[in-house]
């Protein structure tokens, strides 16, 4: 049997409903669209902790296992461990039989003196060779505090500007690699009101940010008024947690941060970087349970409470 010939008048028609029907696809796929899950890795610092000069290389295998076994999405490394000849061969063996992704590492160096920037960026370039070797992707550095010897001192236009010039390097390093700098605080970029954190962001506007959201706590922040303040910018998270005190805990959900209000506000202003769990113990706490337990009891309540 011939198909129907349509009239023009009944062609168009169809074709205008055809028309309105896609360009609503986009729209709908938009709007149902679910939105990318955030991963959550693991810091090696409690190992790290013990080990001579921080370097925990001996330990990799056993903190590789107690990772993947507490089930997180990668780990985070430090960047003594990349600073070893075969640390690419090492570790992505190491990654490759735990199926355990390299995220990214710390980084730290005292940004803001000129005389030492040639050793800050030659370190830095080493780093982050090898992470992105790894197929690693975030490199959370800290500009450094002036010496103890300067301990009330605040940095200068001068410290700043040296820091600033710097990161613009360390920055531009990663672009070529494909990594993504941000800048990890410790407390002394953001006490005294921030006035670390706010001399380079006044000097480098766009860049992006990996708040440690405790140690922002014991500067004097609040993690929640920063979230929604610098969200945009942030792509990047360490988590951990303390009781009213200051003290760290054994395992996250032990103490009284609000992490409930803490989603909340990543929510609030999107948040899709990645979210890693570091531990800490302050030096006369003697761990009542294995660092695994630790970790996959951390990994729980952040699943739990955080939803992430």
């Amino acid at each position: 049997m011939m198909t129907p010939i349509l009239s023009r008048r009944e062609f168009l028609r169809t074709a205008a409903i055809g028309a309105t029907a896609a360009s609503l696809l986009p729209r709908l796929a938009g709007a149902t669209a679910t939105p990318a899950r955030i991963k959550v890795g693991a810091h090696p610092w409690v190992y790290a902790a013990k080990m001579p000069g921080n370097d925990f290389t001996p330990l990799l295998p056993e903190i590789f296992a107690d990772f993947k076994a507490a089930g997180f999405d990668g780990i985070e490394l430090m960047n003594m461990v990349l600073r070893h000849d075969d640390a690419v061969a090492r570790i992505g063996a190491l990654s490759r039989q735990h199926g355990l992704p390299v995220i990214g590492t710390s980084f730290n160096g005292p940004m803001w003196d000129r005389a030492q920037h040639a050793t800050v960026l030659g370190i830095a370039e080493t780093v982050m060779t090898r992470l992105a070797e790894l197929g690693g992707r975030t490199f959370g550095t800290s500009v450094g505090p002036l010496p103890p010897s300067e301990p009330k001192r605040r940095k200068t236009e001068v410290h700043f500007d040296a820091q600033a010039e710097c990161l613009t390097q360390i920055i531009a390093l990663g672009k070529k690699l494909g990594v993504v700098v941000n800048l990890h605080n410790h407390t002394y970029e953001v006490e005294n009101d921030f006035h670390d954190l706010n001399g380079t962001l006044a000097r480098l506007p766009e860049v992006k940010l990996g708040p440690d959201l405790n140690w922002l706590i014991r500067g004097g922040g609040d993690p929640v008024a920063f979230i929604r303040r610098h969200g945009k910018r942030i792509v990047f998270l360490h988590l951990r947690d303390q009781v009213a005190n200051g003290r760290w805990v054994e395992s996250m959900g032990e103490g009284t941060t609000d992490f409930a209000a803490i989603a909340a506000a990543l929510r609030e202003v999107g948040f899709a970087g990645d979210a890693v769990i570091e531990l800490a113990h302050e030096k006369d706490f003697t761990p009542t349970r294995p660092f695994r337990e630790s970790f996959q009891r951390s990994r729980e309540f952040v699943r739990r409470t955080m939803a992430i």
